[in-house]
């Protein structure tokens, strides 16, 4: 059942620590397993996104970042605290829920961007095969 507005709340957010991975599930049912690197480099922050489009800054060297922790935003976010210090994102609902829906095509996105900027990434991530 979706919440009155139409936009899906989450029911539940877990962090597997272990294995870098926060697991979100929300009210229609959509489950989601984000892995922290994936966050951390999508991060809503202006530090991450810039102050327009087209300003993005390519987050490199995130591989082993873990989230230490969340902590609630009014009804509507959660603020991520990483190990790398970063912690200025907010993660409303709809945010969640669009890079969980994206996850796919978001990480393709992000490796073709590293690659263009001659990056690489150290291994793959623990729920990539």
């Amino acid at each position: 059942m979706t919440s009155k507005s139409g936009n899906p709340k989450p029911t539940n957010i877990r962090l597997h620590q272990k294995s870098r991975v926060l697991e979100v599930i929300f009210d229609d049912g959509s489950h989601f397993d984000l892995p922290c690197e994936y966050l951390r480099v999508y991060s809503p922050s202006a530090e991450v996104q810039g102050h327009g489009p087209g300003q993005e800054i390519l987050q490199v060297g995130k591989q082993d970042v873990n989230i230490t922790a969340i902590e609630p935003v009014g009804s509507y976010a959660v603020r991520l605290c990483f190990d790398d210090g970063h912690d200025t994102g907010l993660f409303s609902w709809p945010v969640l829920y669009r890079l969980g829906s994206n996850q796919t095509h978001l990480w393709q996105t992000y490796l073709e961007r590293l690659e263009q900027a001659g990056q690489q990434r150290k291994k793959q991530p623990l729920n990539e095969a």
